[in-house]
């Protein structure tokens, strides 16, 4: 007999409404700040708002048709912060005198939604992507390191990161992300129970064999060389944080944090001493405001003293959108957007956008919780701690709590790449929660482990495994009569 579980309710109506909140939200944000700053309301702003309504209401529909139980809060937020960031950067753009670069990302971040329901779309299955764990790690390393290249490698800022498209420059650091996110997803799925079960116990503590630490080495020494190679310590701080984050959710073992940790103070403690561009950072986080540091032609303190003038300047409640100075921090509209929001929002609207940032991690969290099968779980809490370690990295160097790291807000900041990347692991994660939400049929036998329970499986695929293992059952019981009869004559 098969039974069909109730169906929870899709909520797509409920993600409409807020979906109009965040347009108004967004696009009311960026007309606020131009009258606010005295610009001319002109056709363009009604057409660059009516882009990006239209490019969402259609992502709306793709959840409709491909991903109707998917979670309604994602989009939303995340078309918010978006928003936020556009009107934002055009304020930035109309200090300087310059709109080129407002223009652009709304132009990313519609190119970047077109891609994340193309994989919406096409993929439909986020499983499909565990048969490609290893596949995921060769393409994360090469789109890794491919800056490195000669001829279309780039260095900004210190930073060899970047690499030449002819039209446009891109980090492909961003796509890494997701595809290291892949492999350790599948490997730690595929191989959780020799990790988790095999060690050495020490006291309350068990800890992992040698050969089984080569997750957690993969991932350091990754970190490590991405700082080394590139003086990135933003993204190696990322990476090894999400790989020692998801080897951790797999085994719950806090034996891996105590190594992961005693790694990064290692590598942390070799790269201030041997990583110029470490030893900078370093500098200016601990000495800001020493005059010296202050004036240095490159890699000096202005940019971080910069952003607490602009800070304080914020106060409580803000400046009000378009009537700050947000533009005298170098890079307001991408290191330091955050603080940019702080100065015109004050501490309660940039509290606000916090808790924004707090409901995408617990909505993340959710769908991957959820989920039954053990890759997806991963892959979804690995994308949470991807957003939530960003986030902190980006905020507590704008503060002085960390070192600086050239890390940017997700979908806040200026940049195709990050948008795109942050895009697409939105559509993975609502794949995710898709698959968690939707009602399954079950047999009367269910795997155990849950790797075939989805949420997307197909009944007729299930009543035939279902009457097979029954076959199977009865065969079993034949042959135990058969040898206890024989042994009854014996």
């Amino acid at each position: 007999m098969i039974r069909t579980e109730t169906a929870p309710a899709p909520r797509r109506n409920l993600e409409l409404f807020l979906l109009l909140l965040a347009l108004v939200v967004a696009v009311g944000a960026q007309i606020i700040t131009a009258a606010a700053m005295d610009a001319p309301i002109d056709e363009g702003y009604y057409v660059d708002g009516g882009i990006y309504a239209g490019v969402v209401l259609v992502f709306h529909i793709i959840l409709r048709i491909r991903a109707k139980y998917a979670d309604p809060f994602i989009l939303p937020i995340v078309v918010t912060l978006n928003g936020l960031g556009i009107a934002m950067i055009h304020r930035i753009d109309l200090a300087g005198g310059d709109g080129s670069v407002a223009d652009r990302q709304l132009l990313w971040s519609a190119v970047s939604m077109a891609f994340a329901m193309a994989l919406l779309w096409f993929l439909q299955d986020h499983r499909r992507l565990r048969q490609l764990t290893y596949l995921s790690l060769v393409v994360g390393t090469v789109l890794l390191f491919l800056p490195m290249l000669p001829g279309i490698g780039m260095e900004i800022n210190g930073a060899r990161i970047w690499v030449n498209l002819g039209f446009a420059s891109f980090q492909p650091s961003e796509l890494a992300k997701i595809a290291l996110g892949v492999f350790f997803a599948g490997f730690l799925a595929n191989n959780r129970d020799l990790i988790l079960l095999a060690g050495r116990k020490f006291g309350p503590l068990q800890f992992p064999r040698i050969q089984d630490l080569a997750p957690l080495m993969i991932g350091w020494l990754v970190a490590i060389g991405v700082l080394v190679v590139q003086t990135d310590l933003g993204n190696s701080i990322m990476f090894f944080g999400l790989f020692m984050a998801m080897i951790y959710v797999a085994t719950s073992r806090l034996s891996w944090i105590i190594i992961g940790g005693l790694l990064v103070a290692v590598g942390g403690v070799l790269a201030w001493m041997f990583v110029p561009h470490v030893t900078a950072r370093v500098d200016i986080w601990l000495n800001a405001f020493d005059e010296d540091i202050y004036s240095r032609e490159f890699g000096g303190s202005e940019q971080v003293v910069q952003g607490i003038f602009g800070l304080a300047n914020g106060g409580l409640t803000g400046t009000g959108l378009g009537s700050g100075m947000p533009n005298r921090v170098p890079l307001a509209n991408s290191d330091m957007i955050l603080a940019a929001f702080g100065e015109e929002l004050g501490l309660i609207g940039l509290t606000a956008m916090l808790l924004l940032y707090l409901l995408l991690f617990s909505r993340f969290m959710r769908a991957g919780l959820g989920t039954r099968d053990a890759f997806g779980k991963l892959l979804a809490v690995g994308f949470a701690v991807m957003l939530v370690l960003q986030v902190f990295v980006v905020l507590g160097g704008i503060t002085r709590v960390i070192p600086m790291t050239g890390l940017t807000a997700p979908f806040l900041a200026a940049g195709g790449s990050s948008l795109l990347g942050n895009w697409l692991i939105v559509a993975l994660v609502l794949l995710i929660s898709h698959a968690a939400r939707r009602p399954i049929v079950v047999g009367p036998m269910v795997n155990a482990s849950g790797d075939e329970a989805s949420g997307i499986e197909n009944p007729t695929t299930e009543a035939a495994e279902a009457t097979a293992s029954e076959d199977e059952a009865a065969a079993f019981q034949d042959e135990d009569e058969a040898r206890s009869g024989t042994g009854g004559a014996r």
